[in-house]
């Protein structure tokens, strides 16, 4: 697995099922979050793809070149992690999402936080 710089801010959403994967070298990484430097690149959510800021447009991309990194036998096996921070608007998730169904890369993962029970707070 391959060690990447976050420039994003990212606490993932909390779970209590959660399943871990099981070939971490056939997983390809997106981060969602607010810049780590604010106050150069602002603090409106942005995406990071490897060790740098994308857009959604650049998704497809991204993908084919994650794909010509792995031998052909184990492209079909890639999976897209999604690390989002759990601040970040679905709407920016969905995005993403779409781009990556455009590319053919069905199989997604949400990262997040293992907590024993959950806390719900009040619902009212």
């Amino acid at each position: 697995m391959r060690e990447v710089t976050l420039i994003v801010k990212v606490k993932p959403p909390e779970a209590s099922e959660v399943q871990r994967l099981e070939k971490k070298s056939l997983v390809s990484y997106i981060y969602i979050g607010e810049p780590i430097k604010s106050n150069l690149f602002g603090t409106k959510p942005r995406i990071q793809l490897n060790d740098q800021f994308g857009r959604v447009e650049d998704i497809p991309a991204f993908i084919t070149s994650e794909r010509q990194k792995r031998d052909e036998f184990d492209r079909r096996f890639l999976t897209t992690s999604l690390k989002v921070d759990q601040d970040i608007s679905m709407g920016t998730v969905t995005d993403v999402k779409q781009e990556l169904r455009k590319s053919g890369a069905f199989r997604i993962n949400y990262s997040v936080r293992k907590v024993e029970k959950m806390n719900f707070g009040k619902l009212l």
